[in-house]
């Protein structure tokens, strides 16, 4: 009797490349999964692609409700943003291609490195409409969480929001982390006070949230139209 052949968890995909140093800050490597790959972000490479993801997508400017900057309304404002973000180190933008078409379709960074405790922020996410609530968005971030734990070695990785930001909050416990609290009057972000919700992993929860994330991410989770079979456990 023939044995039924086992699904693909998620798997790295690409070059393998240098072992980075304990405690390391993020050198921007690219971050490769099945559907997605994350790259330095680059004005020359990624500026057309990523603007035509949200313009005439997003009418309402919804993408950039909760960031510090956008909406963006013609491509040369776009490009000008995108520079300082290209020259930056810390934050560390990288933009997130879909490996299906080549082309950008969202952003996401590293940001606030703490190499002598351990710890680093996500943040700066977004995505456009078409990345939105899909395969391909978990798996960005699955991509950015395996990195810090399983490459830059930290012992505490961040998720920050606007406290009034449901949708990250509800995201931020999807994949795994867990609320600590809100930073009343943490920043004003466009002429707004902005409270802060708070989250975390730690490096002792990583093997367990891992363990989710390929599960879920296996091939045989999706149905031919890429919807979930199972929904994301990590808990």
């Amino acid at each position: 009797m023939s044995k039924s052949p086992k699904s693909k968890a998620a798997r790295p995909v690409g070059p393998v490349v240098d072992p980075l140093p304990p405690g390391a800050k993020p050198d921007l490597r690219p971050l490769h999964g099945r559907w997605v790959r994350l790259d330095a972000v680059s004005v020359a490479r990624h500026a057309q692609s990523l603007f035509n993801s949200f313009h005439g997508k997003d009418p309402d400017g919804e993408v950039w409700t909760w960031l510090a900057y956008g909406p963006f309304d013609d491509l040369d404002s776009f490009a000008h943003w995108l520079e300082d973000k290209e020259k930056s180190r810390d934050p560390w933008f990288y933009a997130i291609i879909d490996r299906k078409t080549g082309e950008a379709v969202g952003m996401a960074s590293y940001l606030r490195a703490d190499p002598g405790n351990g710890a680093i922020e996500i943040g700066h996410i977004w995505f456009s409409p078409a990345l939105q609530r899909t395969r391909e968005a978990t798996e960005a971030i699955y991509l950015l969480i395996r990195h810090a734990f399983d490459d830059l070695g930290v012992r505490r990785l961040e998720w920050k929001c606007d406290a009034l930001n449901q949708p990250s909050r509800n995201a931020a416990k999807r994949f795994g982390f867990v609320f600590e609290g809100i930073f009343r009057q943490h920043f004003i972000v466009k002429g707004r006070n902005r409270d802060t919700a708070w989250f975390s992993i730690i490096d002792k929860e990583w093997p367990r949230i891992r363990k989710g994330f390929e599960t879920w991410l296996a091939e045989d989770n999706f149905d031919a139209d890429g919807k979930q079979k199972a929904k994301l456990q990590v808990t």
